[in-house]
């Protein structure tokens, strides 16, 4: 079995390329093991976390943070067998026996595969670790076991076991200068400030334990460091040089591919807007009703859950709309289902992450999702498949202030709806000029899937909705 494996970046997102590795988790010397995070990534769609699917001691970091790796690229090297000395002759037991007909090896341990990322495994070699001071083997396996870079069981390597019964963990041995520590450990007491060396061991076989660091912490009376969150979210900051005239940033990641779909959704799709203006009073007067409302407790209620629900209503009315175009093979796919697509502004760029099977669900199950999504979204934390498969959108351009716009289509939609900021205007009502809330909503939508009139009946039942919210009963 090869000693040495890699760990490839693997296609997190669909048919991504690349990926910006943001933060190492682990360092050369940690102990991994199957299914922990090692780094988290940056695609053009996410900020995704990696678990290895393998266990071993990390050999080698291959690339620095902030570092764009291509899909396929090994970013890690992991020794599978530490502890296992210069490499690899066959086991001495297997002289002994006489020579017999070839039979089927044990078979190898199988493991787990991330997407893009197969399972042959790496050729790259790497001088051994030898144990220290010239102990002897059942002291250099001791250490090797304390220091969390013990080899793999015998059996899950494909080679016969010896034998006899574990040893209890000795006493480390005197003269010995490492103390006894885990990886895990040793990067505590490094972060910490806590030489290993003045810490009083109290784990089996002397080996120094976190609670030990945190004892001599708290010995010398300094309190424990907070961790500091990681900044998921947050863009890596610009210099700028004082005086200078103008300032360059690589365009990459989630900007990156923000600007690649909307310039080929623009000149793809040919796009047509229609905007209406709409008295929304008893839509506010409803959110205020429903933020009262027990059923409705601990939700997200504000008029855009109520825009939404208008336009999945006006979707039920007019399923034609929710529609994609298959050029390769001209033809025009109905959805009966509707990914409702909700766009977020976030210091990464815009993502646009949706709402599986928003139109199956009802008002308190909508609100919790809207309420999910945002924190997600806000916390760093949206994945790709989150921000797959959208079938319309909605981008809620009034929390700026704005009163419309003319939104670039989603790829693959057929539909984007802009919802502009509420304000108290003059307005007819009754035949009286009264002061009421108004908006104004622009529908953008694909003319090869949906032409003048079907877009108009979307946008004057969305309207229609949000003036009589009543409707949201009697239609819905």
């Amino acid at each position: 079995m090869t000693r040495f494996r890699e760990f490839k970046m693997p296609d997190v997102g669909e048919g991504l390329t690349e990926a910006e590795i943001l933060k190492w988790y682990v360092q050369p010397g940690d102990e991994v093991h199957d299914g922990m995070v090692v780094c988290e990534v940056e695609t053009a769609k996410a900020a995704v976390e990696l678990p290895i699917p393998f266990d071993g001691v990390v050999h080698e970091l291959r690339f620095e943070e902030g570092a764009t790796v291509d899909v396929g690229t090994a970013i890690i090297a992991v020794d599978t067998q530490p502890g296992a000395g210069e490499a690899a002759p066959e086991a001495p037991a297997a002289a002994a026996a006489p020579a017999a007909p070839a039979a089927a090896p044990a078979p190898a341990k199988r493991e787990p595969v991330l997407v893009g990322y197969g399972v042959a495994e790496g050729s790259t070699k790497r001088r051994a670790r030898k144990a220290p001071g010239g102990a002897s083997p059942a002291t250099a396996a001791v250490q090797a076991e304390m220091n969390g870079t013990a080899a793999p069981a015998d059996a899950a390597i494909g080679i016969a076991p010896v034998a006899p019964a574990a040893p209890a963990i000795p006493a480390p041995v005197p003269g010995e200068d490492r103390p006894l520590a885990k990886p895990p450990v040793r990067k505590l007491a490094k972060d910490l400030g806590v030489d290993l060396a003045t810490v009083v061991a109290t784990g089996a076989g002397g080996i120094v334990t976190r609670e030990d660091v945190h004892a001599a912490v708290a010995a010398r009376q300094a309190p424990a460091p907070v961790e500091e969150p990681v900044a998921v979210a947050a863009p890596a900051p610009v210099a700028v040089t004082a005086g200078a005239r103008e300032t360059r940033i690589p365009v990459k990641g989630v900007r990156k591919m923000t600007a690649q779909a909307m310039v080929g959704s623009a000149f793809t799709a040919p796009h047509v807007t229609e905007f209406i203006t709409v008295d929304v009073t008893r839509t506010m007067k409803l959110v205020q009703d429903l933020k009262a409302d027990k059923d409705m407790a601990g939700l997200r209620v504000n008029p855009l859950l109520l825009v939404a629900k208008a336009l999945l209503i006006a979707i039920r009315r007019n399923p034609d709309v929710n529609a994609s175009w298959d050029e390769e093979n001209q033809e025009i796919v109905l959805k009966h289902y509707v990914n409702l697509g909700i766009a977020a502004a976030t210091p990464r760029g815009l993502i646009v992450p949706n709402i599986k099977d928003a139109d199956a669900r009802t008002l308190p199950e909508l609100a919790a999702s809207l309420g999910e999504l945002v924190a997600t979204a806000r916390e760093g934390r949206t994945t790709p498949a989150d921000m797959s498969g959208g079938t319309v959108t909605i981008t809620n351009v009034g929390v700026f202030g704005v009163d419309t716009g003319t939104p670039i289509l989603n790829p693959g939609e057929s539909a984007i709806l802009a919802f502009g900021a509420i304000r108290l205007q003059p307005w007819v009502h009754k035949g009286k000029v009264k002061p009421r809330h108004v908006t104004t909503l622009a529908l953008s939508f694909d003319h090869r899937l949906v032409d003048g009139e079907l877009g108009s009946k979307v946008l004057a039942d969305i309207a229609a909705v949000l003036e009589n919210p009543k409707k949201l009963i009697t239609w819905g």
